[in-house]
Parts: C-alpha cells; sequence; structure tokens
C-alpha cells in the first residue's frame, strides 16, 4: 500500500511527523494496492497547550495539532493505537507490528493534562545516547528537553573520557566538541518542536571568573582578587566554596555581584532567543551562603527574588520576553519574607525535593504544618513529604503564577529499586497530585541510560503526564507484553518481587548503613537472582530479555555487596563491590544504552557507603 501525505502547514515538525508517520506505516502495512492518504495540518493555535484530534477511514483521513509539536504527538499516539510500542531511545526495542488495512480507522481527541512534561540531562552520555533521548520524548508524550549549563560538556566527558570504569580507553573530548554536541542538540530539539530549557547551575561560577560552562569541578586557579568581593564571605574568606565554582554562591547584598548577575543573563537571553525556558539557579551546595553583615540582614530568598526583579526589568527594557525559571532548592525552599516578583507572567516556580524520600508519593493528608525557622549555614534538608510540600506553599502564597515540580525518581534512588516497578508506581502517583498541589507539569532530573531492567519508569511518567487518567496496571501490562514476547508475566513476578526486597532510601545513602533488615532482604534477592537465572537463560531471544539476563546478574552483585555492608561487614563489602564493578565495566560495551555504568558507582560510592581505595 502506498503512503501518501499532505501537509497543509508548511512546518519543519510537521513535515518530519509526516516522514515519521509514512515510514512507520509502510513497516506495518502490507504491500496489497491502494492508497492511504493522510493530511496533517496544524489548528488555529489559543496557547502553547498541546492537542490533536485524529480522524482515520480505510482511505486515510486527517491529523490535527494545536502547534507542529502536538501533530507529531499525534502521529506518535495513533501509531500506539496502532500497536507500535516505543519502549525505549534505543530503536532495537520498538515494537512495530504487522497490521490489516481493517486496522486504520481511528476517531479521537487528546489535550496535554500538564504543559510541562520534561526530562533534564544527567549521568554519562554519548552524543548518540542525547539524540536518541530526544527523538523518544515525544513517541511517548514527552514535550520538553532540559540541557544543563550553557554547554552540557560535564555529562559527554565522562562517557567519552570512561571516567570511573578502569577497562575502558579515555577518548578525545574537548569543550569545543561539546559546543558542536549542543549544535546538534538544539537541531533535534527544534525539530520535533519540543521545548528547550536551558542553563540552571554555573551562573555563580563564571560570574567569579570560573569559566564554569558545564560542570562541578573543582579548579587549581585561585579566585581572582578583584572577583573576590563578588563571593560569599564564610568564616570570615570568601573564596571557591570547596575548589568548585558552581558550587560558590555570591555576596548579593553587593551591587556589583546583582549587576554582573544580571548583565550575564540578559546578554545571554539576547543571544539564545531559541531558548523556551531559562533557569536563574544559585549554587549547587547549601549551608555556604553569605554571612557579611549586609547579606545577613536579609534572606538568600529575599536577596534571590530581588535579583530575579532586577533580571526582569533589565530584560523587559530590551524587549526579551525570554521565560525565567526560578529554584526551590536547599536555602531557597524558604520563602521570602519581604521580596515579591513584580512581574509574575515572566517567572515560573520550580519546585525541587531533592531530599525526599522515594519509598512513598507525595503526602497531601492532613493540615499544612510550620516551615521550621530558616538558620543560615545550619539549615537541614526535609526528608518527609509533608515537609516537603510545606515550604511549596508558603512560596504560592507569595507567588501566585506558573509552576512545576522538578524531581529525582531516577537520578539515584531509582538503582535501589531492582525491579522498576515500585518506582514507576511513585512517579504515577506523584503525577497524579500534581493538580492539588497547584503545578503543572513534571520535568524528571535523571540519568538518560535509566534502562536496566527497562525504560518502563519513563514510559510510565510520559503517558501519564499527557495524560493523568492513564491507568497504571493498564501501562505496566502494555510495556510488558511488548518487551517481554513468549513470557511476560515471568519477567514481571520476577520484577515485582525485586522491588519488594529493594530499598531506594538505603542505596539512596538514607538512614544507617548497618541494618540488619536490609541485609536479611538482600540476601533474599541473591538467593532469588540465582533461582532464576536458568529459566531466564530458556526465555526468548528479544532486546529486553538479553537486559534481564544480564541484570540478573548485575542485581546479583549488588545485592550481595549491599548486604555485606548492610551486615557491618567492610572487608566482604568491599570484595563484593569490586565484583560488582568488574562485572558492569565488563559489560558496558553490550549494554552501554541500558545501564550508566558511571553514575552506579558515583551514585554507590558517593551516598550508599562503598568505599574505594584505588
Amino acid at each position: 500500500m502506498k503512503i501518501q501525505t499532505d501537509l497543509r502547514n508548511i512546518e519543519q515538525t510537521v513535515s518530519f511527523a509526516a516522514q515519521e508517520l509514512t515510514a512507520y506505516l509502510t513497516r506495518m502495512l502490507s504491500s496489497e494496492e491502494g492508497v492511504f492518504s493522510v493530511s496533517l495540518e496544524v489548528r488555529a493555535r489559543t496557547d502553547d497547550s498541546d492537542a490533536y484530534a485524529v480522524s482515520m477511514d480505510l482511505g486515510g483521513g486527517l491529523i490535527s495539532g494545536s502547534n507542529p509539536r502536538s501533530v507529531l504527538l499525534g502521529v506518535y499516539d495513533y501509531l500506539r493505537h496502532l500497536g507500535c510500542r516505543f519502549l525505549s531511545p534505543n530503536k532495537q526495542t520498538e515494537v512495530v507490528p504487522r497490521i490489516p488495512r481493517e486496522a486504520l480507522p481511528a476517531r479521537y481527541e487528546k489535550k496535554a493534562s500538564f504543559r510541562h512534561r520534561g526530562v533534564c540531562i544527567e549521568g554519562a552520555d554519548s552524543v548518540e545516547n542525547v539524540l536518541d533521548f530526544i527523538d523518544w520524548l515525544p513517541k511517548v508524550g514527552f514535550n520538553s528537553f532540559f540541557l544543563q549549563f550553557k554547554v552540557p560538556y560535564i555529562f559527554l566527558s565522562r562517557w567519552y573520557h570512561h571516567d570511573r570504569n578502569p577497562l575502558a580507553e579515555p577518548e578525545p573530548f574537548t569543550m569545543e566538541d561539546a559546543r558542536r554536541a549542543m549544535v546538534l542538540f538544539e537541531e533535534a530539539i527544534s525539530k520535533r518542536g519540543l521545548l528547550l530549557h536551558k542553563v540552571g547551575h554555573g551562573w555563580t561560577g563564571e560570574i567569579l571568573g570560573g569559566g564554569t560552562v558545564g560542570s562541578w569541578n573543582t579548579t587549581d586557579r585561585p579566585l581572582d582578587p578583584e572577583k573576590r568581593p563578588l563571593a560569599a564571605e564564610i568564616g570570615g574568606k570568601r573564596d571557591y566554596f570547596m575548589g568548585i565554582p558552581a558550587n560558590t554562591n555570591l555576596c548579593l547584598s553587593n551591587p556589583l555581584t546583582v549587576d554582573a548577575f544580571a548583565r550575564q543573563v540578559v546578554g545571554y537571553a539576547r543571544e539564545n532567543p531559541n531558548v523556551d525556558y531559562l533557569h536563574i539557579w544559585l549554587a549547587d551546595a547549601y549551608n555556604n551562603v553569605c554571612e557579611c553583615a549586609q547579606c545577613s540582614a536579609s534572606t538568600i530568598s529575599d536577596q534571590y527574588v530581588a535579583l530575579l526583579n532586577e533580571i526582569d526589568r533589565r530584560l523587559t527594557r530590551e524587549h526579551l520576553d525570554t521565560r525565567l525559571v526560578f529554584l526551590l532548592y536547599q536555602e531557597l525552599l524558604w520563602p521570602p519574607i519581604k521580596e515579591k516578583l513584580h512581574n509574575p507572567e515572566r517567572f515560573v516556580l520550580m519546585f525541587a525535593p531533592i531530599s525526599r524520600t522515594f519509598e512513598a508519593s507525595y503526602d497531601l493528608s492532613g493540615e499544612p504544618g510550620q516551615i521550621p525557622p530558616y538558620v543560615p549555614n545550619h539549615i537541614t534538608l526535609p526528608t518527609s513529604l509533608r515537609e516537603n510540600l510545606d515550604f511549596l506553599r508558603g512560596w504560592q502564597d507569595r507567588f501566585p503564577g506558573e509552576g512545576f515540580v522538578y524531581d529525582y525518581p531516577l537520578g539515584r534512588a531509582h538503582y535501589g529499586d531492582f525491579g522498576y516497578l515500585h518506582i514507576a508506581r511513585i512517579i504515577h502517583q506523584d503525577i497524579g497530585k500534581l493538580r492539588q498541589m497547584g503545578l503543572d507539569g513534571y520535568i524528571s532530573c535523571q540519568e538518560l541510560r535509566a534502562s536496566m531492567p527497562n525504560m518502563l519508569p519513563n514510559y510510565v511518567m510520559g503517558y501519564t503526564l499527557f495524560d493523568e487518567h492513564e491507568d497504571e496496571e493498564q501501562l505496566i501490562r502494555e510495556y510488558f507484553e511488548a518487551a517481554y514476547p513468549g513470557r511476560p508475566e515471568l519477567a514481571r513476578a520476577y520484577l515485582e518481587e525485586l522491588s519488594r526486597l529493594g530499598s531506594c532510601d538505603y542505596l539512596n545513602g538514607k538512614g544507617p548503613r548497618v541494618n540488619p533488615d536490609i541485609a536479611a532482604r538482600m540476601g533474599e534477592i541473591v538467593r532469588l537472582c540465582r533461582e532464576r537465572e536458568a529459566e531466564l537463560n530458556r526465555c526468548p531471544s528479544a532486546p529486553y530479555w538479553d537486559v534481564l539476563r544480564y541484570h540478573n546478574g548485575y542485581i546479583a552483585r549488588l545485592a550481595a555487596a549491599l548486604e555485606a555492608l548492610a551486615s557491618g561487614d567492610g572487608e566482604q563489602s568491599l570484595l563484593r563491590y569490586r565484583q560488582l564493578r568488574d562485572f558492569i565495566c565488563r559489560g558496558e560495551p553490550d549494554f552501554q544504552p541500558y545501564l550508566d555504568v558511571y553514575r552506579v558507582l558515583e551514585v554507590t560510592q558517593n551516598y550508599t557507603g562503598f568505599l574505594l581505595n584505588e
């Protein structure tokens, strides 16, 4: 059958949508005679919300959207309706069925539940990893991608330099290479009509001359004496905090600091009109705010809001309509006392409860509690979900505008959920509470290669953000039937048990390291992995069956190391941890798209508590 597409709007994204629809339907339909003619069009726009309509019969029809991106989203959703399953960014995992012509008719409309539906880059990534992820985002309903820093050098260099993998030879990769990659990323984002978020961390380091356009690395260069008055004074000294420019706060009572910050942001906005949301964050460390007399007379949040107002004033003067994202994070969780944003329409609130637990979903029960007093450089970050939400409500009392959550289920905690079913359910439950929290979406700060044993959590996240009424159980069933052909019930029963026995909090460094209950559960996991190994080896050959067989060996070794650590046996935990490291480092060439080896080792050493002296 010949596939014929008609573009009623000449748009790059609509043209790409037509190419995608043609390519997939050509694979799906038989070679019988006839034409299937589809028109793609952008309807009259009212706002930037995503909505589309599909109207198909046996001979063709129309896919229309509220904007070019929505047309593409409509194409991918129609393909899902026909049985396609986009299981991960790795195209080898896609399921594209053969279908009869009689399956083509469909008529429905959909509108996104939330405006903000995206992912932020983390971990260690090749250029291909990032491009594949961008390509995958609209296939499962996402509409945004966040490239941290001005150039995401650190995430790319970790991969090409093969940090933490002693078995891989480092490859050359420079800042200039990262800049060239950034051009490719932004072209791919634009081609799909995705919303582009940029920067966040890095402003403070650049203001101090640290040149931090893309990393949290330490610097050997001393702080320039001319820049010293701009840095936070801590313990009577002004210097880089622990030698890391990106983690160093500023003296925001100094007019020169505010001027330098505002000039830098406005200059960047002027030179980068393609950025949809520009993130204005302070240092990525806490208990290091300025203690000078002038700063001590205010709060960091009041100073932050005053800074944002000055940036807004200058952007308005230059007729720049860039949206600015401000961050509720660390000290900035405490709402300002005096200051308010003068132009709320310019700003978007971003709530980042990085210290929360992932053993449970957001807790909206009961009456709001009291926010603990703010004591500069002596704060303790909230871990309870109730307390985190009290901070959010405190800010919302002073800011009536748009907001979304910036959360971390696939940043560290997911490594402790060995079956990924628990964390997928937490994500689904969290998204179901966003509207009640007064938030209009969710961006996940995460590794892009969070696909071991599968990509179910992101699959659930994308589809549920587009439609908050997506049924959790149906999404899980749909995923497992596509990912594990032949015996989906076996894979699910095994992974359900691993999720039941795992612990997001323990691996994420929460709670005492010696823990008999965790030790017992890890021992059960080791036995379960051994019991299931032979049966998994008899399962069909398919991408995620192969991943699950490798995952069995990975989890058996990780659980064994955790069992020793939780038992207080330091010698055995080190021995077993080295065995784990050797296994995943040797396996990385074959399973690179699925497991971020750098990040597994970084998290388990910096948070879980495994110590290596090499």
